[in-house]
């Protein structure tokens, strides 16, 4: 059984007095432990299409079968449920916490938990040391670079465990050495731990690290 599944999804946005077509009758199947990039340029429709994959935005029309579930039909409990325990979201920018810690931003994610982790700030203080700053626990954002704001979010969206990583753009604004160890810890949770992990990213280098590649054209996907 495919982990994600996506059956003849179809987007439209009213913008004004116009309908805007973000994703047309677009399918896709992801097997679990694959790492899989999709490419495109701006506007293409590669944020839409993840954003309906955790469940942040419903399609107009279409299935999304998680583990075969159909999460369409999720109660707003069980939507928040599926966001906070299966998907890990990774954006552009880290958005952490100006007034928290590195620990306490990782720790934002067990307080949204229905399911609190009795070990959670332990758990945070391990990934933090699994992303290579564990000697930052106690630093605040603002003393941070910007590599290092996102090894915190991606400890973030790992502490509950997520079967699935989202990332629209994770390296978007860092240079190329940060770029690479980013995208290096990507390769090891894929690897080692079995986190299917989703980039959305328009460098084709990028994508090209993938084991699955997809192109984003007229609102629909190419495989590569």
């Amino acid at each position: 059984m495919a982990q994600i599944e996506l059956i003849d999804i179809h987007k439209q946005y009213v913008v004004g007095n116009s309908t805007v077509t973000a994703l047309s009758k677009t399918s896709l199947t992801i097997d679990k432990g694959d790492f899989v990039s999709i490419v495109g340029h701006s506007g293409s429709g590669k944020t839409t299409l993840i954003s309906i994959i955790g469940g942040i935005l419903k399609p107009s029309s279409g299935k999304v079968l998680f583990e075969g579930s159909d999460i369409g039909s999720f109660d707003d409990e069980s939507a928040s449920a599926y966001r906070n325990q299966k998907i890990g979201f990774m954006f552009q920018f880290a958005s952490l916490l100006p007034i928290l810690s590195a620990r306490d931003n990782v720790l934002i994610a067990d307080l949204f938990s229905k399911h609190r982790q009795a070990d959670a700030e332990s758990k945070a203080q391990t990934l933090l040391q699994m992303m290579g700053i564990g000697d930052k626990v106690n630093s605040y954002p603002a003393q941070l670079s910007g590599g290092q704001q996102r090894r915190v979010a991606i400890a973030r969206a790992l502490l509950n465990n997520p079967k699935v990583i989202l990332a629209d753009e994770p390296t978007g604004d860092l240079d190329e050495e940060t770029e690479a160890e980013i995208m290096t810890l990507f390769k090891e949770l894929n690897e080692k731990h079995q986190v299917t992990i989703i980039l959305i990213t328009h460098s084709q280098d990028l994508a090209s690290q993938a084991r699955t590649r997809y192109r984003m054209a007229k609102q629909n996907l190419i495989k590569l």
